[in-house]
C-alpha cells in the first residue's frame, strides 16, 4: 500500500505530483520527484505543414561534402527483385544523378580533394571536427586560387597538417605523408602557399603533446611519462629548447626518463618512433642531462 502511495503522492510531504515538461514535482513542496529528458516527438521534418506539424528529417550540414551534404542519392536496389530492365535503368538514373550534383571543375576538385581528407583524418584518428576545418580550409584555398600548379592531394594533406599545427594536435609531415597520397614535397608546397597567402595562426607544437603517443610505442609506464613532462617543462621554462625538433626532444625526454629509472630502452628505439635520427637525439638529451656533447 505505502508502495502505490508513495508513486502516486510526494515521498517527502505526501502532496500531489505533477508533471511538466520533463520533471515530475511536488505540487505542495516543490520537490522534484524525477525527471525524464528524452525527446520522445519525430526525427524527421515536414514542410508543408510546418505551422502545425514541426517535424524534422535529414541529416545536420556538413562542410566535409560540396554541397553541405544537401543533396539527395539514389541507394542500390534490391537486385532479386527487379528485373534486367529496371536494373539498367536505375544504374543510369543513379549515373546521371551523380553527374548532375557537380555543376563545375571547382565542385569536382572539391569532392576529390573532400575525399582525401576525410581518408586523411579517419586514417590518423583525428576528431570530426579537425575534418571540418580542413574542409573549411582547402574551400578558402580554392577561393584564393591558391591550387594553380599544385596537386590536390598536396593540397587535401596540407589543410590537415596545417589544422593539427594551429590546434597544437602532434602530428608530423612524415605520419601525414605515409598515409596521404602526396609526397613531402607537395604537402610543403601547399602549406606553404596556405600559411603565406592566408596568414594561418600556426605556432610551435609543445613536445608534450607527443609524450603520450610515443610512451605508448615504447610501452614505458607512467612514472617515465610524467618524469618526461617534467623535464620538458623545465627546459621550457629556461628557454633552452627553443627551435629544435619537438617529436626529437619529446623522444630525447622519454629516453632521459627512461635511464633515470632503469628502464631499457635504445636511444635508436627512441629516435625511430619520433622519426628522428639518433644524433637530433642525443643533442637534446645531453641538453636534459645538463652535459655537453664530446668533442669530435
Amino acid at each position: 500500500m505505502s508502495s502505490a502511495r508513495s508513486a502516486r503522492s510526494c515521498p517527502e510531504c505526501g502532496g500531489r505530483l505533477a508533471t511538466d515538461a520533463d520533471e515530475t514535482v511536488c505540487s505542495q513542496c516543490g520537490l522534484v520527484v524525477d525527471t525524464d529528458r528524452l525527446d520522445r516527438g519525430p526525427e524527421w521534418r515536414s514542410f508543408e505543414d510546418d505551422d502545425v506539424n514541426r517535424e524534422r528529417t535529414g541529416a545536420p550540414l556538413t562542410r566535409s561534402r560540396h554541397d553541405r551534404g544537401l543533396s539527395t542519392e539514389i541507394g542500390q536496389a534490391d537486385s532479386t527483385r527487379l528485373t534486367g530492365r529496371k536494373r539498367r535503368q536505375i544504374a543510369r538514373m543513379r549515373r546521371e544523378h551523380s553527374r548532375a550534383r557537380i555543376d563545375s571543375k571547382a565542385e569536382r576538385n572539391q569532392v576529390y580533394a573532400f575525399s582525401q581528407i576525410r581518408r586523411l583524418v579517419s586514417a590518423l584518428s583525428l576528431p570530426k571536427d579537425v575534418r571540418e576545418q580542413a574542409c573549411t580550409l582547402f574551400d578558402s584555398a580554392q577561393s584564393e586560387d591558391l591550387l594553380r600548379g599544385r596537386s590536390l592531394e598536396g593540397f587535401a594533406a596540407a589543410t590537415v597538417y596545417a589544422v593539427c599545427r594551429t590546434r597544437s594536435i602532434s602530428r608530423t609531415i612524415e605520419e601525414i605523408v605515409d598515409v596521404a597520397r602526396a609526397d613531402a614535397a607537395e604537402l610543403r608546397a601547399a602549406y606553404d602557399a596556405l600559411n603565406r597567402e592566408l596568414g594561418l595562426p600556426t605556432g610551435p607544437i609543445d613536445p608534450g603533446e607527443y609524450v603520450p603517443r610515443f610512451a605508448t610505442e615504447l610501452d614505458l609506464s607512467a612514472a617515465v611519462q610524467q618524469r618526461a613532462r617534467a623535464l620538458i617543462a623545465g627546459a621550457q621554462d629556461d628557454c633552452e629548447i627553443g627551435g629544435r625538433d619537438p617529436s626529437g626532444v619529446a623522444a630525447a625526454a622519454l629516453y632521459t626518463a627512461a635511464q633515470e629509472a632503469g628502464v631499457d630502452c635504445t636511444q635508436a628505439e627512441a629516435a625511430d618512433i619520433a622519426d628522428v635520427s639518433p644524433v637530433t637525439l642525443r643533442s637534446s638529451y645531453y641538453l636534459f642531462r645538463s652535459e655537453q656533447p664530446p668533442d669530435m
